[in-house]
């Protein structure tokens, strides 16, 4: 495809060139005239024996120059070039020695007032007027190229959830006692309440540190599961956590209920950082 470009040269046409690709192989779905409107600029293309032609140009840019410019090219290009030749062009900018010809062209039709083709424009424009140009919207080009028609809805977070690494057998074991140890803290948390009910001398502050304990071994499975910011550090203070928790309940565990706490969630904590995320994050459009 030749593309040439006429005063045209902002950060709007990105959103068009993005939509453009893949466009120079799919012409032939479209009329042999086709006008895109993108706000401020123009895209106008002509095809004609397997040879797209391409303009990018203000709006205000009139629409019978634009065509006239094209259908030149497609003269001159027709006429410099046999079929063979074009049919077997394969590497990219084959027909780089054209560009000469385009410039000088686009030189003339940037300066309208200059031109003398009145002829031409005049039988362009009696054609235009007999077959306007087909009127092509960017979802025309969004669905040849393979991309879905629908306006996609807009991530109001900063990112996706970003995947982590695959879970190992150790960490399936700490996961699983994590559980084990937020069943138990659970459990003696629902009979410390059972107890205060029944004795008004019971301690309330036992139950705190019970359920504490649970929500820190729920919270490192948690973690070990799903990336977030600041993992590591999380879960170490979810760590010390349930340390402090199992210090404050020696009166009621004895010494290898605490340290089989304390390993285990150690040993989670261990777990949650060797499983770090994977090397290079999903693209996400931005």
């Amino acid at each position: 495809m030749l593309r040439c470009s006429i005063r045209a040269s902002d950060r709007e046409l990105q959103e068009t060139k993005r939509h453009l690709k893949g466009l120079s192989k799919k012409l032939s779905q479209f009329p042999d005239r086709c006008t895109l409107r993108t706000g401020s600029y123009n895209v106008n293309f002509t095809s004609s024996l397997g040879v797209g032609y391409l303009m990018v140009c203000t709006a205000n840019y009139p629409n019978v120059l634009a065509f006239c410019f094209l259908d030149e090219l497609q003269k001159e290009f027709i006429v410099t070039y046999d079929t063979k030749r074009i049919n077997s062009a394969v590497r990219p900018y084959s027909f780089i020695e054209f560009d000469t010809f385009i410039q000088k062209t686009k030189q003339r039709y940037n300066s309208p007032r200059s031109l003398s083709t009145k002829i031409n424009l005049a039988d362009m424009q009696t054609e235009i007027k007999l077959r306007p140009p087909y009127q092509l919207s960017p979802e025309d080009l969004r669905a040849i190229n393979g991309f879905s028609v629908h306006t996609p809805s807009k991530y109001k977070g900063i990112a996706p959830t970003q995947m982590l690494e695959p879970v190992t057998l150790p960490g399936i074991v700490s996961c699983v006692l994590s559980v084990l140890c937020g069943g138990l803290n659970l459990l003696r948390g629902v009979h410390a309440i059972e107890s205060i009910l029944q004795n008004d001398d019971e301690d309330f502050n036992y139950v705190i540190a019970f359920f504490l304990g649970t929500a820190a071994c729920l919270y490192q499975c948690y973690l070990f599961a799903y990336f977030s910011v600041w993992r590591n550090s999380k879960s170490f203070l979810a760590f010390a956590l349930i340390c402090l928790s199992n210090m404050y309940l020696y009166e009621l565990r004895n010494m290898w209920q605490i340290l089989f706490h304390v390993a285990v969630g150690g040993f989670m904590t261990l777990q949650i950082r060797l499983r770090q995320p994977l090397g290079k994050a999903p693209d996400y459009n931005v």
